[in-house]
């Protein structure tokens, strides 16, 4: 039976053509990182704090899309791509990626200070992959569990080729290239009461229905800390946004739930079927994994032999 989904009228379906790989592998950082829903929400919500941090993103987005009148259903859509990229088959992706990129080959304005923009500048496309990247990461390495360097590392290698695709031209390859362009931004970010909405709607129950408003808080709250702190200083975002002794300890013990019980629904495990493996993989052991990822290998191998 086909699982497609749809995205802004393209079918995306994580399951066939069977055997297709996607741009990052189910040996990667990046199918561990994007499997958990906690990084994810943490991690791009603090991407969207740092891409509005510049006047141009926050006006393209403002003014071109519908975030101010459908902010949970627009991240949606936008976490949504980001998952075609790590674990759609690679036909979707470029398809879901082309089509994203004319949509934004249409965006272009002026921001409230009369400074123009593009989304198709390299400055900006460059700045929110960086941010994505960021987020995504230091959330899961922050909240979920520790990663080493070289896993960090690994994980932007990853992501290369989809940000190319982008349209991305200086792309980041660790945290020190992401500080670097930071700085390199930081004198033209500032508060604003569009960051401070966001933050509010994130807040208040509407953007995951079932789950506590405290605890949606509190994935607010843990968005703002792994925020570098000039960033955090520059937007204003003071102490009310601590994160609490009691805020830290959900966060992480829901993400750690999150880290062990599979979603066999999600595109995770789909993208898994597709590679002939079990839906539950992303969540078994590193050594039950490699044992997975050996029988595939042997059994793809025996079957080109004999044909």
């Amino acid at each position: 039976m086909s699982e497609a989904k749809t995205y802004l009228g393209w079918k995306i379906d994580y399951t066939s053509p069977a055997g297709e790989p996607a741009f990052a592998g189910p040996e990667s950082i990046s199918w561990q990182v994007f499997k958990n829903p906690v990084a994810l929400a943490v991690g791009g919500i603090c991407a969207v704090l740092l891409e509005f941090a510049d006047a141009r993103i926050r006006s393209g987005v403002w003014d071109h899309s519908v975030f101010k009148t459908d902010p949970i259903g627009r991240s949606k859509r936008t976490g949504t791509a980001a998952m075609v990229g790590v674990y759609g088959p690679q036909t979707a992706a470029r398809r879901v990626i082309q089509g994203v990129t004319n949509m934004h080959s249409r965006v272009s304005g002026e921001t409230p200070s009369g400074e123009a923009y593009r989304a198709l500048q390299p400055e900006l496309l460059d700045w929110v992959s960086a941010t994505a990247s960021y987020g995504f990461l230091v959330a899961y390495d922050r909240f979920v569990r520790p990663l080493s360097d070289a896993d960090k590392l690994k994980f932007f290698a990853e992501g290369e080729t989809v940000a190319g695709l982008y349209g991305v031209q200086t792309k980041i390859r660790s945290l020190a290239d992401f500080d670097a362009m930071m700085r390199t931004l930081l004198p033209r970010f500032e508060p604003h009461p569009i960051n401070t909405e966001f933050l509010d709607i994130m807040k208040s129950g509407r953007a995951a229905p079932g789950v506590p408003k405290r605890l949606q808080s509190s994935l607010v709250n843990a968005a703002v800390e792994i925020l570098p702190q000039d960033v955090r200083a520059r937007l204003g975002l003071g102490p009310d946004y601590d994160l609490t002794p009691a805020g830290r300890i959900a966060v992480k013990s829901m993400a750690r739930i999150a880290e062990s019980v599979p979603d066999t629904a999600g595109p995770p495990a789909q993208a898994c079927e597709r590679l002939g493996l079990p839906r539950s993989f992303l969540w078994k052991s590193e050594a039950d994994r490699a044992r997975l990822l050996a029988s595939v290998r042997q059994r793809t191998q025996l079957q080109e032999a004999s044909t």
